[in-house]
């Protein structure tokens, strides 16, 4: 591992090299915060793929490539005389010594617990300078929906609102379920020869579903599950499973459209059994 003088160097260089590149780089020049948002969007994803599989290795690569991105955004808006990286360090050192007072303020040495520390973090945010007016408004609005839910979820969980018996929850998700069935079975059923034809879906079975979706969630995250990771783990697993399909219709010289739901099946049953 490198000493704390080797780490604050290393650091250095990546800002000299970021200075190089906006004054003698036309790529890198012509960038805006607007153009490298989407990219950045998608390290962050790259960054999260590597962690899921374990790959060390990656994760040290793609944080090489988020502080990259950090430091171009700093360098841009200290170009536009709004701020630079050192207030950007000094905001988050700020930010963690006033959120942890059982390490840096007054309660400093007292002994807690991380269920404690997470069950009153929305609580000790809410007093922060500066900080949100509600607990839900640091929530993006253009999070997709499933990391959406599960960031209200902690943030309802911080200020104490959550389930007090995490088993309960299966009442709930019992109950959405019940009541997503109701809306559907309430719905015109009139389908046409193909899905792309069926009846729009009715405003209250999107919102059961909606619902029965939260649900789900919720009882995820209280039994400790990665519901991101779960979800993902079940989509390449079908992947592997359908394409087992695929390729066994296609060495019959036939296309998946020319097999029947009975022959598909039985080769996804093939699949499942085979460990695939």
């Amino acid at each position: 591992m490198h000493t704390r003088e080797e780490k604050i160097a290393a650091f250095g260089r990546l800002l000299d090299i970021m200075d190089a590149l906006r004054e003698r780089c036309p790529w890198n020049a012509e960038q805006t915060m607007e153009s490298i948002r989407r990219l950045t969007e998608e390290e962050v994803y790259e960054l999260s793929d590597a962690i899921l599989k374990g790959d060390n290795a990656a994760v040290s690569k793609e944080i090489g490539d988020l502080l990259y991105h950090m430091v171009f955004y700093a360098r841009i808006a200290q170009e536009q005389d709004a701020f630079d990286i050192a207030d950007c360090l000094d905001k988050i050192c700020e930010k963690m010594i006033f959120r942890h007072p059982h390490v840096f303020g007054d309660q400093k040495g007292q002994a807690t617990s991380a269920k404690e520390i997470a069950d009153t973090w929305e609580l000790v945010k809410a007093r922060e300078k500066g900080g949100n007016k509600t607990v839900m408004e640091g929530i993006p609005d253009a999070m997709p929906a499933l990391l959406k839910a599960l960031a209200m979820q902690e943030k309802a969980r911080g200020c104490g609102f959550d389930w007090e018996k995490r088993e309960d929850v299966w009442d709930k998700v019992a109950e959405e379920l019940g009541e997503a069935r109701e809306a559907c079975a309430c719905a015109p059923n009139e389908w046409g020869a193909s899905q792309s034809s069926h009846p729009e879906p009715t405003p209250e079975m999107v919102g059961e579903f909606g619902d029965l979706l939260f649900a789900v969630l919720n009882a995820a995250r209280l039994y400790g599950v990665d519901a991101e990771a779960a979800l993902g783990g079940t989509c390449s697993k079908f992947r592997r499973r359908f394409d087992y399909v695929e390729a066994g219709i296609r060495a019959q010289g036939r296309t998946l459209a020319q097999a029947t739901l009975a022959e598909m099946d039985a080769l996804w049953d093939e699949a499942k059994a085979s460990g695939i």
